[in-house]
C-alpha cells in the first residue's frame, strides 16, 4: 500500500466536526424550512400531510420527523416528470434522470443553490479521504443524465484539484491518462476500476507503480472483500462514496481513512433507520432500511425518502474525530434480494463467498431460472489464469472450493459454472451481477 501524505484540515470540512448540540439545532431549523416548502409547493406531500391532520408547525423537534409521511421511488415515477418540484422552472438550472429498469425514468431538478450544496457535499467527501488542491482527479463515471460524472467533477473542482473529465469507457485511454497525466485520485464504480486494473495488467502496466493513491468508488453495492481485492491489486486506498439521484447524487456520505463505515453529511441529509416491513424507526446499531431527508434541497425536497439500502447507524464516535454520524457499509438493498428454496439470498453474500477463496477474481454473474415452478440459481465464476489447468482434477478441486464457500455462506447449494478468462462481460458503468430469466421461463 502506498504511503499517503498526512491529511490536513480543510476549511470545507468544518461542518464534519460540528458539536452535536449545534448540529441538531441546525438540522431542526432546516427540517422545518423544508417541510414548510414541500407543504406549500408539492401537492402530493400536502395531500399526505392533510390526510394525517398534520401541518408544518407541528414539527417542533427532530423526533417529530417520525410523524411525516414517507416518499418512495414510485412517487417520482407517478408524478413524472415535474410533479414533485417545489420551485418554478425559471429557477431550475439543471435536470438529471436515472435510466431505471422499467417505465419512466426518475427525474430530479436542481436550483443554483442546490448545485452549490451538491458540489460542497462531494468536495467534503473527497476531502474526507485526503484529496486536496494538489491532486489530479480523473472522473471515470459517465457524464450525462446520470449524476455520477458531474457530481464527482464538481467535488474535485470545489476542492481546487485538477479534474480530468474522462467519462466512462475507452479503457485503454483511461489507463493512458492515468499514466501520462500523473493522476493521483480516480472516481468510478468499483467494478469498472477492476476492469481498468485488469486491462492495465494485460497492457503490461502495473498500477502500483503509478502516482495513483486514492480511489473513490460508488454507484453500486460492493463488499469489504471487494475493497481488499482492489487495494491488493492496485496499491491504492479504496474509499466508498455514497449517493443517489433522488437525494442529490454522489456526496451523501463517504468513508474516512478509518474505513469503519460511511459518514453521512447530516447537516444536508438527515438519516433514519427503519424496519422495512413496518416503517418503525429503529435504534442505533440495529440493521434496517436507510431513510433520508434532504435539509438543503430547494428544487425537490425529499422528505423521508426510502432508499431501500440496508444498513445501520453507528452510535460510537469515529477515531477520525468527525462528529457527523456513520452508517455501516452498504452492500445490499432490500429490493435486490431473491428467494431460493425458501432462503433469502443477496448478491453480496455470493460475492463475499467467492472472494474468500484464494486466487479467485471478483468476476461473476448470478443467473436465476425457473423450471417446473421451482427457482434455481446458477453462479458463473470466471477462472483466474492461476487456476487454469489441463488437469480435470485441478478444475474440479477449484470448483469444489468455490461451491463449498458459497454453500457455507448461503446454507444452500447452487449450480456453479467455471468460465474461461475474459468471457463474462465487463462493465464500464454499474455492474450487472444478476440475470433474471425467470420471467422468460415456463412456470
Amino acid at each position: 500500500m502506498k504511503n499517503n501524505p498526512p491529511m490536513e484540515m480543510n476549511p470545507i470540512s468544518a461542518m464534519d466536526f460540528l458539536p452535536r448540540a449545534e448540529m441538531r439545532k441546525l438540522q431542526l431549523s432546516r427540517l422545518q424550512t423544508m417541510v414548510r416548502r414541500a407543504y406549500d409547493h408539492v401537492n402530493l406531500f400536502r395531500q399526505r400531510m392533510d390526510e394525517r391532520g398534520l401541518r408544518p408547525e407541528h414539527i417542533q423537534s427532530l423526533e417529530d420527523i417520525r410523524l411525516l409521511p414517507f416518499t418512495v421511488k414510485n412517487d417520482l415515477r407517478d408524478t413524472y416528470p415535474f410533479g414533485l418540484m417545489a420551485s418554478p422552472m425559471k429557477e431550475i438550472v439543471r435536470l438529471h434522470a436515472s435510466s431505471g429498469t422499467t417505465g419512466k425514468p426518475i427525474v430530479v431538478a436542481y436550483t443554483r443553490e442546490d448545485l452549490e450544496v451538491w458540489a460542497t457535499a462531494a468536495a467534503r467527501c473527497m476531502a474526507m479521504v485526503g484529496v486536496n488542491s494538489s491532486d489530479i482527479g480523473q472522473v471515470s463515471y459517465g457524464y450525462g443524465l446520470f449524476t455520477g460524472g458531474l457530481g464527482a467533477h464538481a467535488g474535485f473542482e470545489k476542492l481546487g484539484a485538477t479534474v480530468i473529465p474522462a467519462s466512462g469507457g475507452n479503457t485503454e485511454r483511461q489507463i493512458m491518462l492515468l499514466k501520462d497525466f500523473g493522476v493521483t485520485a480516480i472516481a468510478c464504480t468499483p467494478s469498472y476500476f477492476l476492469h481498468i486494473a485488469e486491462t492495465a495488467q494485460n497492457m503490461g502496466i502495473d498500477l502500483r507503480e503509478l502516482p495513483l493513491r486514492v480511489g473513490i468508488f460508488g454507484a453500486e453495492p460492493w463488499t469489504v472483500e471487494m475493497r481488499d481485492h482492489i487495494e491488493k491489486v492496485s496499491g491504492i486506498r479504496a474509499y466508498d462514496i455514497y449517493g443517489l439521484s433522488e437525494i442529490v447524487g454522489p456526496g451523501v456520505g463517504c468513508s474516512c481513512p478509518e474505513q469503519a463505515g460511511l459518514h453521512i453529511l447530516e447537516d444536508f441529509f438527515y438519516p433514519e433507520i427503519i424496519d422495512p416491513a413496518t416503517g418503525e424507526v429503529l435504534p442505533d446499531g440495529e440493521e434496517g432500511e436507510l431513510v433520508l431527508t434532504t435539509l438543503s434541497k430547494f428544487a425537490m425536497p425529499m422528505i423521508r425518502y426510502r432508499t431501500r439500502d440496508i444498513t445501520s447507524l453507528i452510535a460510537e464516535p469515529c477515531a477520525c474525530g468527525r462528529t457527523i454520524r456513520r452508517i455501516s457499509k452498504i452492500s445490499r438493498r432490500s429490493d435486490d434480494m431473491f428467494i431460493i428454496r425458501g432462503v433469502n439470498v443477496f448478491p453480496s453474500q455470493i460475492e463475499s463467498a467467492i472472494l474468500s477463496v484464494e486466487s479467485v477474481l471478483p468476476v461473476y454473474q448470478i443467473i436465476l431460472t425457473r423450471e417446473h415452478g421451482l427457482d434455481n440459481v446458477e453462479v458463473d465464476v470466471e477462472l483466474n489464469q492461476n487456476l487454469i489447468s489441463d488437469k480435470v482434477a485441478d478444475l474440479e478441486a477449484a470448483a469444489k472450493r468455490i461451491s463449498h464457500s458459497i454453500e457455507r455462506v448461503l446454507g444452500i447449494r447452487v449450480f456453479l459454472k467455471l468460465m474461461p478468462p475474459n468471457t463474462i462481460p465487463r462493465s464500464e458503468g454499474k455492474a450487472k451481477r444478476v440475470i433474471d430469466k425467470r420471467n422468460l421461463s415456463e412456470i
